[in-house]
């Protein structure tokens, strides 16, 4: 059964796509079942890809708006290792067609529901916003991931984000928590950085991811290329950060899997 992780943060520039990307090649790398799911108007997880999102007969909005089924839209990329429901301007379309359906924040989850026994890992790739878009994917996952930058305004929304998390549930989707929190951009030379991460820390404990992505030209450099930075330069340090993630992520899984059993008898 697959876990489904939403990639959300509404502030923008901190790194939610280059880590839905990077977690989905690398989690692919890691023999796992993956689908990145592209939620976001600008299709930048789609581009990031090698997919050219001008030239898409059928994205997110068709399979949202119900009129197409997830597997009709539903594309393998670089070479199969990975499947992508992609995005483009279209889903300017959905969120406005979602907010007049009863029950619009559950389309995404209706979605998955038959493909959930495909995947590992279903990772939902957020809008810059807390939109019906962003309310969609949070009310079909497992988990947010949230990247911060280690900046001066790395928290400020958060507290928002954090609300939209709690409300969401309490009143749709109570399996819902935090995945946990991935400091971004990291430049260890700073002392904001230092500070910033620090803080974090403070605030939310093993929350935090003990993995740290760097600032890195090659990781930067990835997306305009299609690729992701493991394909790009296996080698570079942003790629092997990305690799970390994805094995933290699933000892966590692991973990968590263990627990339960524990709980249950098992």
């Amino acid at each position: 059964m697959a876990r489904v992780i939403a990639v959300a943060n509404q502030k923008g520039g901190v790194g939610k796509t280059t880590t839905s990307i990077n977690l989905a090649a690398s989690l692919a790398a890691a023999g796992q079942r993956v689908l990145l799911v592209d939620m976001d108007a600008q299709g930048n997880a789609t581009m990031g890809v090698g997919v050219d999102k001008a030239g898409l007969k059928l994205t997110g909005c068709d399979v949202l708006l119900g009129e197409r089924s997830l597997g009709e839209a539903v594309r393998p990329v670089l070479d199969g290792r990975f499947d992508l429901l992609p995005a483009n301007g279209d889903m300017t379309a959905a969120e406005v067609g979602l907010r007049r359906r009863r029950n619009g924040e559950l389309a995404l989850s209706e979605a998955l529901r038959d493909a959930r026994g495909r995947y590992d890992y279903v990772i939902a790739d957020c809008p810059p916003a807390l939109s019906m878009l962003t309310v969609n994917a949070l009310s079909a996952c497992d988990g947010v991931l949230i990247p911060m930058q280690c900046e001066y305004y790395a928290l400020e929304g958060l507290t928002a984000l954090m609300d939209t998390i709690e409300k969401v549930r309490a009143v749709i989707n109570p399996r819902l928590r935090i995945e946990g929190l991935l400091r971004t951009m990291y430049d260890p030379r700073n002392r904001l950085s230092g500070d910033v991460s620090a803080q974090l820390l403070s605030h939310f404990g093993e929350q935090v991811y003990e993995t740290i992505i760097p600032r890195n030209v090659r990781l930067a450099e990835a997306p305009s290329h299609g690729l992701p930075a493991l394909d790009y330069d296996a080698s570079a340090a942003g790629a092997k950060a990305y690799r970390a993630l994805a094995d933290e992520v699933l000892a966590r899984a692991r973990d968590g899997q263990r627990n339960t059993e524990t709980s249950h008898g098992g």
